[in-house]
Protein backbone atom coordinates (compact mmCIF):
# COMPACT_ATOMS: atom_id res chain seq x y z
CA UNK A 1 0.00 0.00 0.00
CA UNK A 2 0.96 3.66 -0.42
CA UNK A 3 1.26 5.50 2.91
CA UNK A 4 1.42 9.21 3.78
CA UNK A 5 2.90 10.50 7.05
CA UNK A 6 1.92 14.05 8.07
CA UNK A 7 4.55 16.13 9.86
CA UNK A 8 8.12 17.39 9.64
CA UNK A 9 9.92 16.50 12.87
CA UNK A 10 11.97 13.77 14.49
CA UNK A 11 8.79 11.85 15.30
CA UNK A 12 7.86 11.72 11.61
CA UNK A 13 11.38 10.68 10.53
CA UNK A 14 11.14 7.84 13.08
CA UNK A 15 7.74 6.80 11.69
CA UNK A 16 9.21 6.85 8.17
CA UNK A 17 12.22 4.79 9.30
CA UNK A 18 9.96 2.17 10.89
CA UNK A 19 7.27 2.08 8.19
CA UNK A 20 9.84 1.83 5.38
CA UNK A 21 10.98 -1.50 6.92
CA UNK A 22 7.53 -3.04 6.33
CA UNK A 23 6.96 -5.28 3.28
CA UNK A 24 3.35 -3.99 3.36
CA UNK A 25 4.51 -0.48 2.40
CA UNK A 26 4.89 -0.03 -1.35
CA UNK A 27 5.47 3.73 -1.58
CA UNK A 28 6.00 6.12 1.30
CA UNK A 29 5.31 9.88 1.31
CA UNK A 30 5.84 12.52 4.02
CA UNK A 31 4.23 15.97 4.07
CA UNK A 32 6.10 18.23 4.42
CA UNK A 33 8.92 16.06 5.81
CA UNK A 34 12.58 16.99 6.36
CA UNK A 35 16.09 16.01 5.21
CA UNK A 36 15.85 12.69 7.06
CA UNK A 37 12.52 11.62 5.60
CA UNK A 38 13.70 12.52 2.07
CA UNK A 39 16.19 9.61 2.19
CA UNK A 40 13.40 7.11 2.94
CA UNK A 41 10.33 8.59 1.26
CA UNK A 42 9.07 11.23 -1.15
CA UNK A 43 8.57 14.58 0.60
CA UNK A 44 5.45 16.50 -0.48
CA UNK A 45 5.39 20.27 -0.09
CA UNK A 46 2.03 20.61 1.64
CA UNK A 47 1.12 21.89 5.13
CA UNK A 48 -0.31 19.48 7.71
CA UNK A 49 -3.40 21.70 8.06
CA UNK A 50 -4.00 22.21 4.31
CA UNK A 51 -6.68 19.51 4.09
CA UNK A 52 -7.55 20.24 0.44
CA UNK A 53 -3.85 20.07 -0.48
CA UNK A 54 -3.52 16.78 1.40
CA UNK A 55 -6.60 15.41 -0.43
CA UNK A 56 -5.03 16.28 -3.78
CA UNK A 57 -1.83 14.40 -2.88
CA UNK A 58 -3.74 11.39 -1.53
CA UNK A 59 -5.68 11.05 -4.79
CA UNK A 60 -2.64 11.76 -7.02
CA UNK A 61 -0.47 9.12 -5.33
CA UNK A 62 -3.24 6.53 -4.65
CA UNK A 63 -2.55 6.71 -0.90
CA UNK A 64 -4.64 4.34 1.24
CA UNK A 65 -3.29 5.14 4.73
CA UNK A 66 -2.51 8.47 6.43
CA UNK A 67 -0.48 8.48 9.66
CA UNK A 68 -0.93 11.79 11.48
CA UNK A 69 2.16 12.91 13.41
CA UNK A 70 1.36 16.28 15.09
CA UNK A 71 -1.72 17.39 17.03
CA UNK A 72 -2.83 20.37 14.91
CA UNK A 73 -4.47 18.43 12.04
CA UNK A 74 -6.19 16.09 14.53
CA UNK A 75 -7.59 18.90 16.69
CA UNK A 76 -8.70 20.64 13.47
CA UNK A 77 -10.57 17.52 12.34
CA UNK A 78 -8.56 15.84 9.58
CA UNK A 79 -10.14 12.45 10.36
CA UNK A 80 -13.62 13.96 10.01
CA UNK A 81 -12.58 15.66 6.74
CA UNK A 82 -11.66 12.24 5.29
CA UNK A 83 -14.84 10.60 6.63
CA UNK A 84 -17.08 13.25 5.08
CA UNK A 85 -15.44 13.20 1.63
CA UNK A 86 -16.72 10.43 -0.65
CA UNK A 87 -13.36 10.28 -2.49
CA UNK A 88 -11.44 9.81 0.77
CA UNK A 89 -13.69 7.59 2.89
CA UNK A 90 -11.73 4.45 1.96
CA UNK A 91 -8.46 5.89 3.32
CA UNK A 92 -7.34 4.68 6.77
CA UNK A 93 -6.46 7.59 9.08
CA UNK A 94 -4.36 6.84 12.16
CA UNK A 95 -5.55 9.33 14.77
CA UNK A 96 -8.76 10.24 16.61
CA UNK A 97 -11.77 12.10 15.26
CA UNK A 98 -12.09 15.80 16.14
CA UNK A 99 -14.36 15.30 19.16
CA UNK A 100 -11.88 12.90 20.81
CA UNK A 101 -8.90 15.08 19.84
CA UNK A 102 -10.25 17.68 22.30
CA UNK A 103 -8.49 15.59 24.97
CA UNK A 104 -5.41 17.50 23.80
CA UNK A 105 -7.14 20.48 22.20
CA UNK A 106 -8.73 21.64 25.48
CA UNK A 107 -7.25 21.23 28.95
CA UNK A 108 -10.71 21.82 30.47
CA UNK A 109 -12.27 19.09 28.26
CA UNK A 110 -9.53 16.67 29.38
CA UNK A 111 -10.05 17.53 33.06
CA UNK A 112 -13.82 17.03 32.78
CA UNK A 113 -13.20 13.65 31.09
CA UNK A 114 -10.81 12.60 33.88
CA UNK A 115 -13.24 13.61 36.62
CA UNK A 116 -16.23 12.01 34.86
CA UNK A 117 -14.46 8.67 34.60
CA UNK A 118 -12.85 8.87 38.05
CA UNK A 119 -9.30 8.78 36.71
CA UNK A 120 -6.78 10.16 39.25
CA UNK A 121 -5.63 13.72 38.47
CA UNK A 122 -4.94 17.04 40.23
CA UNK A 123 -7.80 19.21 41.53
CA UNK A 124 -8.54 22.17 39.24
CA UNK A 125 -10.80 25.10 38.30
CA UNK A 126 -11.20 26.91 34.94
CA UNK A 127 -11.40 30.69 34.44
CA UNK A 128 -12.02 33.21 31.65
CA UNK A 129 -11.41 36.96 31.29
CA UNK A 130 -14.83 37.56 32.89
CA UNK A 131 -13.97 35.46 35.97
CA UNK A 132 -10.34 36.54 36.42
CA UNK A 133 -11.08 37.92 39.93
CA UNK A 134 -12.46 34.53 40.97
CA UNK A 135 -9.21 33.07 39.59
CA UNK A 136 -7.22 35.30 41.95
CA UNK A 137 -9.36 34.10 44.87
CA UNK A 138 -8.88 30.44 43.86
CA UNK A 139 -5.09 30.93 43.72
CA UNK A 140 -5.23 32.20 47.32
CA UNK A 141 -6.73 28.85 48.41
CA UNK A 142 -3.78 26.88 46.98
CA UNK A 143 -0.32 26.24 48.32
CA UNK A 144 2.63 27.18 46.08
CA UNK A 145 3.82 26.36 43.49
CA UNK A 146 0.88 27.44 41.28
CA UNK A 147 0.13 25.69 37.98
CA UNK A 148 -1.50 27.72 35.18
CA UNK A 149 -2.39 26.01 31.88
CA UNK A 150 -3.67 27.69 28.72
CA UNK A 151 -6.78 25.72 27.73
CA UNK A 152 -5.92 25.45 24.01
CA UNK A 153 -2.89 24.41 21.96
CA UNK A 154 0.11 26.63 22.68
CA UNK A 155 2.92 24.63 21.02
CA UNK A 156 3.97 23.10 24.34
CA UNK A 157 4.56 26.51 25.95
CA UNK A 158 1.16 27.14 27.59
CA UNK A 159 1.95 25.74 31.06
CA UNK A 160 3.42 27.97 33.77
CA UNK A 161 4.58 26.81 37.22
CA UNK A 162 5.12 29.73 39.60
CA UNK A 163 6.28 29.90 43.20
CA UNK A 164 4.96 33.36 44.17
CA UNK A 165 1.25 34.15 44.56
CA UNK A 166 1.51 37.72 43.19
CA UNK A 167 3.47 36.52 40.15
CA UNK A 168 0.82 33.82 39.57
CA UNK A 169 -1.92 36.48 39.66
CA UNK A 170 0.02 38.67 37.21
CA UNK A 171 0.51 35.75 34.83
CA UNK A 172 -3.17 34.79 35.06
CA UNK A 173 -4.09 38.35 34.03
CA UNK A 174 -1.47 38.25 31.27
CA UNK A 175 -2.94 35.00 29.89
CA UNK A 176 -6.65 35.85 30.17
CA UNK A 177 -6.79 39.63 29.75
CA UNK A 178 -3.66 40.36 27.68
CA UNK A 179 -3.91 37.16 25.54
CA UNK A 180 -0.34 36.04 26.30
CA UNK A 181 -0.91 32.79 24.35
CA UNK A 182 -3.49 34.21 21.92
CA UNK A 183 -6.76 32.27 21.61
CA UNK A 184 -5.14 29.34 23.47
CA UNK A 185 -5.45 31.29 26.74
CA UNK A 186 -8.99 32.68 26.40
CA UNK A 187 -9.61 30.10 29.12
CA UNK A 188 -7.06 29.04 31.75
CA UNK A 189 -7.05 25.95 33.96
CA UNK A 190 -5.50 26.43 37.42
CA UNK A 191 -4.65 23.17 39.15
CA UNK A 192 -2.98 21.99 42.32
CA UNK A 193 0.73 21.24 42.02
CA UNK A 194 1.65 17.58 42.26
CA UNK A 195 5.12 16.73 43.54
CA UNK A 196 6.52 13.50 42.12
CA UNK A 197 8.40 11.95 39.22
CA UNK A 198 7.00 12.06 35.70
CA UNK A 199 6.78 9.46 32.96
CA UNK A 200 4.78 8.92 29.78
CA UNK A 201 2.57 5.98 28.91
CA UNK A 202 1.71 5.22 25.26
CA UNK A 203 -1.43 3.37 24.23
CA UNK A 204 -2.59 2.16 20.82
CA UNK A 205 -6.35 1.79 20.42
CA UNK A 206 -8.69 0.79 17.59
CA UNK A 207 -11.64 2.31 19.47
CA UNK A 208 -12.56 -1.02 21.10
CA UNK A 209 -9.32 -2.70 22.16
CA UNK A 210 -5.95 -1.36 23.20
CA UNK A 211 -2.28 -2.36 23.39
CA UNK A 212 0.40 -0.77 25.54
CA UNK A 213 3.65 0.47 24.05
CA UNK A 214 6.78 0.91 26.23
CA UNK A 215 6.89 3.70 28.79
CA UNK A 216 9.28 6.63 28.34
CA UNK A 217 10.52 9.62 30.28
CA UNK A 218 11.38 12.86 28.55
CA UNK A 219 13.37 15.89 29.66
CA UNK A 220 11.66 19.17 28.86
CA UNK A 221 13.87 21.91 30.27
CA UNK A 222 16.81 23.39 28.35
CA UNK A 223 19.22 23.38 31.30
CA UNK A 224 20.99 20.56 33.10
CA UNK A 225 19.32 19.37 36.27
CA UNK A 226 15.94 20.35 34.77
CA UNK A 227 16.55 24.09 34.93
CA UNK A 228 15.74 26.96 32.60
CA UNK A 229 13.01 27.34 30.01
CA UNK A 230 10.71 24.60 28.79
CA UNK A 231 11.38 23.14 25.33
CA UNK A 232 9.65 20.64 23.08
CA UNK A 233 11.88 18.01 24.71
CA UNK A 234 15.67 17.57 25.07
CA UNK A 235 15.86 13.78 25.30
CA UNK A 236 14.06 10.62 26.36
CA UNK A 237 14.64 7.20 27.90
CA UNK A 238 12.59 4.03 27.34
CA UNK A 239 11.69 2.01 29.36
CA UNK A 240 11.53 4.01 32.59
CA UNK A 241 13.73 2.20 35.15
CA UNK A 242 11.47 2.93 38.14
CA UNK A 243 8.28 1.70 36.40
CA UNK A 244 8.11 -1.77 37.97
CA UNK A 245 5.34 -4.32 37.34
CA UNK A 246 3.38 -3.07 40.38
CA UNK A 247 3.32 0.54 39.07
CA UNK A 248 2.55 -0.59 35.49
CA UNK A 249 -0.41 -2.64 36.77
CA UNK A 250 -1.76 0.43 38.61
CA UNK A 251 -1.33 2.56 35.47
CA UNK A 252 -3.21 0.04 33.33
CA UNK A 253 -6.04 -0.63 35.80
CA UNK A 254 -6.61 2.91 37.10
CA UNK A 255 -5.75 5.00 34.05
CA UNK A 256 -5.47 3.17 30.70
CA UNK A 257 -8.53 0.92 31.09
CA UNK A 258 -10.87 3.69 32.28
CA UNK A 259 -9.55 6.03 29.55
CA UNK A 260 -10.37 3.61 26.71
CA UNK A 261 -13.70 2.67 28.31
CA UNK A 262 -14.44 6.38 28.83
CA UNK A 263 -13.90 7.08 25.13
CA UNK A 264 -16.40 4.34 24.28
CA UNK A 265 -18.97 5.52 26.88
CA UNK A 266 -18.68 9.14 25.72
CA UNK A 267 -18.95 8.11 22.04
CA UNK A 268 -15.56 9.62 21.16
CA UNK A 269 -14.28 7.64 18.12
CA UNK A 270 -10.58 6.99 18.47
CA UNK A 271 -8.15 5.05 16.25
CA UNK A 272 -4.56 5.81 17.03
CA UNK A 273 -2.11 6.72 19.78
CA UNK A 274 -3.03 7.98 23.23
CA UNK A 275 -0.09 9.61 25.01
CA UNK A 276 -0.77 9.86 28.74
CA UNK A 277 1.51 12.20 30.70
CA UNK A 278 1.73 10.82 34.25
CA UNK A 279 3.18 11.84 37.58
CA UNK A 280 3.86 9.30 40.31
CA UNK A 281 3.12 10.71 43.79
CA UNK A 282 3.92 8.35 46.70
CA UNK A 283 3.93 5.44 44.23
CA UNK A 284 0.44 6.36 42.97
CA UNK A 285 0.10 7.33 39.27
CA UNK A 286 -1.96 10.41 38.34
CA UNK A 287 -2.68 11.99 34.95
CA UNK A 288 -1.09 15.35 34.15
CA UNK A 289 -2.34 15.53 30.54
CA UNK A 290 -3.46 13.64 27.47
CA UNK A 291 -1.93 14.02 24.03
CA UNK A 292 -3.69 12.49 21.04
CA UNK A 293 -0.53 11.46 19.15
CA UNK A 294 2.94 10.14 19.89
CA UNK A 295 5.35 12.37 21.77
CA UNK A 296 8.55 13.86 20.42
CA UNK A 297 11.32 12.93 21.35
CA UNK A 298 9.70 9.90 23.04
CA UNK A 299 8.86 8.37 19.63
CA UNK A 300 12.58 8.26 18.84
CA UNK A 301 13.15 6.16 21.99
CA UNK A 302 10.00 3.98 21.83
CA UNK A 303 9.74 2.95 18.15
CA UNK A 304 13.34 1.62 17.83
CA UNK A 305 12.35 -0.94 20.52
CA UNK A 306 9.27 -2.11 18.59
CA UNK A 307 9.93 -5.40 16.78
CA UNK A 308 6.43 -5.87 15.34
CA UNK A 309 5.65 -4.53 11.85
CA UNK A 310 4.18 -1.05 12.46
CA UNK A 311 2.06 -1.12 9.29
CA UNK A 312 0.52 -4.42 10.41
CA UNK A 313 -0.40 -2.72 13.71
CA UNK A 314 -1.92 0.26 11.86
CA UNK A 315 -3.97 -2.10 9.66
CA UNK A 316 -5.30 -3.80 12.81
CA UNK A 317 -6.23 -0.38 14.24
CA UNK A 318 -8.14 0.44 11.05
CA UNK A 319 -9.87 -2.98 11.04
CA UNK A 320 -10.62 -2.85 14.80
CA UNK A 321 -8.73 -6.12 15.25
CA UNK A 322 -5.92 -4.84 17.49
CA UNK A 323 -6.72 -7.59 20.01
CA UNK A 324 -5.46 -10.16 17.47
CA UNK A 325 -1.96 -8.63 17.19
CA UNK A 326 0.99 -9.57 19.39
CA UNK A 327 3.28 -6.61 20.04
CA UNK A 328 6.91 -7.61 20.50
CA UNK A 329 9.30 -5.22 22.26
CA UNK A 330 13.10 -5.30 22.42
CA UNK A 331 14.09 -5.66 26.11
CA UNK A 332 17.01 -3.26 25.61
CA UNK A 333 16.88 0.36 26.78
CA UNK A 334 16.76 3.16 24.21
CA UNK A 335 18.08 6.64 24.96
CA UNK A 336 17.63 9.60 22.65
CA UNK A 337 19.42 12.95 23.02
CA UNK A 338 18.22 16.07 21.19
CA UNK A 339 20.71 18.40 19.49
CA UNK A 340 19.36 21.95 19.35
CA UNK A 341 20.30 25.29 17.81
CA UNK A 342 22.18 27.78 20.00
CA UNK A 343 19.71 30.15 21.66
CA UNK A 344 16.78 27.71 21.50
CA UNK A 345 14.07 27.80 22.92
CA UNK A 346 14.41 31.58 22.44
CA UNK A 347 15.71 33.26 19.24
CA UNK A 348 18.16 31.15 17.23
CA UNK A 349 19.80 31.18 13.80
CA UNK A 350 18.89 28.79 10.99
CA UNK A 351 20.82 27.70 7.92
CA UNK A 352 23.90 26.26 9.70
CA UNK A 353 25.56 23.36 7.90
CA UNK A 354 25.52 20.01 9.75
CA UNK A 355 28.46 17.63 9.27
CA UNK A 356 29.43 14.20 10.59
CA UNK A 357 26.04 12.44 10.51
CA UNK A 358 27.43 9.84 8.08
CA UNK A 359 30.24 9.04 10.58
CA UNK A 360 27.75 7.82 13.21
CA UNK A 361 27.71 4.00 13.14
CA UNK A 362 26.48 2.86 16.59
CA UNK A 363 23.39 5.10 16.92
CA UNK A 364 20.40 6.10 14.79
CA UNK A 365 20.24 9.78 13.84
CA UNK A 366 16.73 11.13 13.31
CA UNK A 367 16.37 14.53 11.64
CA UNK A 368 13.97 17.12 13.11
CA UNK A 369 14.63 20.78 12.26
CA UNK A 370 16.93 19.97 9.34
CA UNK A 371 16.59 20.39 5.59
CA UNK A 372 18.52 19.36 2.47
CA UNK A 373 19.87 22.33 0.50
CA UNK A 374 21.72 21.28 -2.69
CA UNK A 375 22.95 18.08 -1.06
CA UNK A 376 24.03 19.75 2.20
CA UNK A 377 22.12 19.17 5.45
CA UNK A 378 21.30 22.53 7.06
CA UNK A 379 19.56 23.50 10.31
CA UNK A 380 15.99 24.75 9.82
CA UNK A 381 14.54 24.65 13.35
CA UNK A 382 15.28 24.83 17.06
CA UNK A 383 15.38 21.09 17.68
CA UNK A 384 17.67 19.86 14.90
CA UNK A 385 18.59 16.16 15.33
CA UNK A 386 18.04 13.33 17.78
CA UNK A 387 20.62 10.62 18.42
CA UNK A 388 19.18 7.30 19.63
CA UNK A 389 21.15 4.33 20.96
CA UNK A 390 20.19 0.95 22.42
CA UNK A 391 21.96 -0.64 25.38
CA UNK A 392 21.56 -3.14 28.20
CA UNK A 393 20.66 -0.25 30.51
CA UNK A 394 20.15 3.49 30.12
CA UNK A 395 23.73 4.31 31.17
CA UNK A 396 25.35 2.22 28.43
CA UNK A 397 22.86 3.47 25.82
CA UNK A 398 23.49 7.05 26.91
CA UNK A 399 27.26 6.61 26.69
CA UNK A 400 26.87 5.39 23.09
CA UNK A 401 24.65 8.36 22.20
CA UNK A 402 27.15 10.85 23.61
CA UNK A 403 30.06 9.17 21.74
CA UNK A 404 28.03 9.45 18.53
CA UNK A 405 27.21 13.11 19.22
CA UNK A 406 30.96 13.86 19.34
CA UNK A 407 31.07 13.13 15.59
CA UNK A 408 28.32 15.62 14.67
CA UNK A 409 29.01 19.33 14.26
CA UNK A 410 27.05 22.49 13.51
CA UNK A 411 27.57 26.07 14.63
CA UNK A 412 26.36 26.77 18.22
CA UNK A 413 25.08 23.19 18.64
CA UNK A 414 23.70 22.60 22.14
CA UNK A 415 22.45 19.52 24.01
CA UNK A 416 21.92 18.34 27.55
CA UNK A 417 24.78 16.29 28.96
CA UNK A 418 22.77 14.90 31.89
CA UNK A 419 19.84 12.97 30.38
CA UNK A 420 18.81 10.38 32.98
CA UNK A 421 20.45 12.36 35.82
CA UNK A 422 17.41 11.82 38.09
CA UNK A 423 17.24 8.03 37.64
Amino acid sequence: MNILILGAGGREHTFAWKISQSPLCKQLFVAPGNSGTSSLATNLNVSVVDFEGIKEQVLTHAITMVVVGPEDPLVNGIYDFFLQDIELQHVAVIGPQKAAAQLEGSKEFAKEFLYRHQIPTAAYESFTKETVNEGYTFLETLKPPYVLKADGLAAGKGVLILTELEKAKQELKSMLVDSKFGVASTKVVIEEFLDGIELSCFVLTDGKHYKLLPTAKDYKQIGEGDTGLNTGGMGAISPVPFADSNLLTKIENRIVNPTVEGLIKDNLPYKGFIFIGLIVVDNEPMVIEYNVRMGDPETEAVLPRLKTDLVEIFQAIDNESLNEIEIEIDPKTAVTVMLVSGGYPEAYDKGKEITGIEDVKDSIVFHAGATNVDGRIMTSGGRVLTVTSLGDDFRSALETSYKSIDKIKFDAMNYRKDIGFDL
